[in-house]
């Protein structure tokens, strides 16, 4: 099978990884909502279970918009659309549900990673892709705690971080938060680009040509090239419209469904 669209690869499989990824932010936020505003004591939401559901699902999103950072055209465009979504949510969310309010979400990490990529894609080139998304995954894991004020692995502070740099918006929309600042869904520059790097890396893994393997006849390729459910394609392929919809239309529902239950 060898599927192209505009002459280009067309990898079905991630389409539909990113449906299902989509598909459970959806139920997740859903939940989050029953939970933090309708009142649902799901105890287990709020546990390491509801924490590991979540991570997966921002890790995915992330891996997987860089991986195919490299497949797309316009990276300019379509990083200034995520982000102005991004910003669109910011500014609906502070009017309508500020106690609920989202500043430098996960559209706004997505946006300024695909427009931070421009520069550094012609120098990342340069890097071995293995090498590449071993040292990219390496400083997302040792720059992860960098929001708790250090570096390090896990619980394991390497290096404590001034005080004096978490002092305003820029410095909390690169990762050193202000004291006060809130968010039900903050993800900063540092660490979470370095995990957008990695999948760009991957994607090089992925396609690097070898003597006996060339692109399309690539067995990694060729499984991601196959559909296994076409409608979590079309999901995966509209995932930023979904994205910027899906919550209004959840809480309305939810809404409704809290007025007739009570």
């Amino acid at each position: 099978m060898s599927q192209k669209e505009n002459g280009k690869l067309r990898l079905h499989r991630i389409d539909e990884y990113r449906g299902f990824v989509l598909i459970n932010m959806i139920i997740y936020h859903a939940i989050w909502d029953l939970v933090y505003i309708f009142g649902v004591n799901w105890q287990w939401y709020k546990s390491d279970i509801g924490f590991y559901w979540q991570q997966w699902i921002c890790w995915s999103f992330i891996l997987v918009s860089g991986f195919c950072w490299q497949m797309g055209s316009h990276p300019l465009k379509r990083g200034l659309m995520v982000y102005g979504g991004g910003v669109i949510i910011s500014i609906v969310t502070m009017i309508a549900m500020p106690s609920s309010r989202v500043m430098f979400g996960i559209l706004t990490l997505l946006g300024s990673s695909m427009i931070l990529m421009i520069p550094l894609d012609l120098l990342c080139k340069k890097v071995q892709p293995i090498a590449g998304a071993v040292i990219s995954f390496a400083l997302f894991l040792f720059t992860y705690p960098v929001n708790r004020g250090y570096l390090g692995f896990g619980e394991e502070k390497i290096l404590e971080l001034p005080v004096e740099w978490y002092a305003n918006g820029f410095t909390t929309y690169l990762g050193f938060d202000e004291v006060g600042f809130y968010s039900t869904d903050y993800f900063s520059i540092i660490p979470w680009f370095f995990l957008f790097v990695t999948g760009y890396f991957l994607y090089g893994v992925v396609f690097k040509r070898t003597p006996k393997c060339g692109i399309e006849n690539c067995p990694v390729v060729l499984f991601l090239q196959r559909t296994c459910c076409p409608t979590l394609g079309w999901i995966g392929r509209r995932s930023l419209l979904i994205y910027m919809l899906h919550q209004p239309v959840v809480y309305a529902v939810l809404y409704v469904w809290n007025i007739l239950s009570a």
